[in-house]
């Protein structure tokens, strides 16, 4: 029998894009404003408790992505969507008994660190030369969010802690960078560093989900294996053995018809 996994916001982008990819090995269920083509989808708000309670009866493991997007939201909005969305989200999990959550935070818990301090503010704005290798990574330990919305994700890792130490449940936190609807990295510098792609985004979520019991409360990032990845990915693959397959860089060397493999990692060159 397939294990039930409830994905909360499945008709977002990160919500479709997982759906695809883990629908041939689990049984899954939306909760979402909107209903989901192709899946069994609860359609509730996630800041009324007793509306969302439904939708987790019978599930093993919750995928909590649902959230107003927004990096530069209003106050508001993360309060309603955000922050009383994802606590009712880990209260209706213990509730129902569920033994594990998988929190969709962001790079924007620390998103001041990259924008303010160099080098990696440099990379961001793809200023390659002088960069001393090798980068020493951002911590998951780390918080600097730069807006209401990094502040409602750091918020929802700490509750994550809490449900944990007090109720026993296991949360894996993911700081996801960024996951594009065209798979493309391209557009921007900072995506060598902060993209996710398609296959990478799957890989975490499955990871994460055929975890052990042992983990009890984890924070690692979702990133793929980036030319200039800046962020600590040990915990990633020491905890969930998440090992990316792609790379930022690459993608980027093939659409400039360079070499893929650059000696120097600095993708100028």
């Amino acid at each position: 029998m397939k294990r039930k996994i409830l994905i909360t916001g499945i008709a977002g982008n990160i919500g479709r894009i997982i759906s695809q990819h883990l629908s041939r090995e689990y049984d899954l269920r939306g909760l979402d404003k909107v209903s989901a083509d192709g899946y069994d989808t609860i359609v509730a708000d996630l800041a009324n408790l007793d509306d969302i309670i439904p939708a987790f009866e019978g599930i093993d493991t919750v995928v909590h992505l649902a959230a107003d997007p927004n990096h530069q939201g209003s106050w508001d909005s993360n309060l309603k969507n955000n922050i009383i969305g994802t606590r009712n989200v880990y209260e209706a999990a213990r509730l129902s008994k569920i033994n594990r959550i998988i929190f969709a935070s962001s790079n924007h818990a620390v998103g001041y660190k990259p924008l303010r301090d160099n080098p990696y503010k440099q990379i961001y704005k793809g200023i390659y030369e002088n960069i001393r290798h090798p980068i020493e990574p951002i911590p998951v330990n780390e918080i600097r969010p730069d807006g209401y919305y990094g502040v409602s994700k750091a918020f929802g890792e700490s509750l994550g802690s809490y449900f944990h130490d007090e109720y026993g449940v296991s949360v894996i936190c993911i700081r996801i960078g960024w996951v594009m609807q065209s798979n493309d990295p391209t557009f921007s510098p900072a995506a060598l560093s902060l993209w996710m792609s398609h296959r990478d985004t799957a890989q975490i979520i499955h990871r994460c989900i055929e975890a052990p019991p042992s983990v009890g409360y984890a924070l690692v990032y979702g990133m793929s294996n980036n030319t200039y990845g800046i962020w600590d990915m040990k915990p990633g693959r020491n905890i969930i053995n998440y090992v990316p397959e792609d790379d930022a860089g690459t993608v980027w060397a093939q659409s400039q018809g360079l070499p893929i493999h650059m000696t120097s990692g600095d993708p100028q060159n």
